[in-house]
């Protein structure tokens, strides 16, 4: 039992370290597709801002984390990682211009239109972690 256990340890951290490094590109990346600067409304108690971006990173992990389930290698995760994060680019790029307002809306602190996009997000992120299991 121990024995097994810290064979898989470093299994662990390898594929832990790579999904952190997936998340951290990943929301670099989307923080500066928007036009608006979600951390700073977030910091500013913008709660349309804290919902689009929370829906998007969970949306995100969703696919990552089922990727981590089902990946032989790290190179997997990594790649499917990437898959995970330009389809919910993907995602956000069509919601912004099918309803181009939003641009607007969600540093004006309203509501309606950041629940849209984090549900939006979530919907992409779990067909996005059903399709990738293979």
């Amino acid at each position: 039992m121990l024995s097994s256990f810290l064979t898989a340890v470093p299994a662990f951290f390898a594929y832990f370290g790579v999904a952190i490094v997936l998340v951290a590109v990943f929301l670099l990346v989307y923080v500066n597709v928007t036009p608006y600067q979600e951390i700073t409304l977030i910091r500013s108690g913008n709660t349309a801002a804290a919902i689009s971006l929370s829906g998007a990173l969970f949306g995100f992990v969703m696919p990552v984390a089922n990727a981590i389930a089902h990946s032989g290698t790290v190179a997997d995760l990594a790649a499917w990682g990437a898959v995970a994060g330009v389809v919910q680019i993907f995602a956000y790029l069509v919601a912004r211009y099918t309803f181009p307002q939003m641009n607007s809306d969600i540093p004006a602190g309203k509501v309606a239109p950041a629940v849209f996009l984090a549900v939006l997000s979530l919907s992409v992120g779990l067909l996005n972690a059903a399709c990738m299991s293979y």
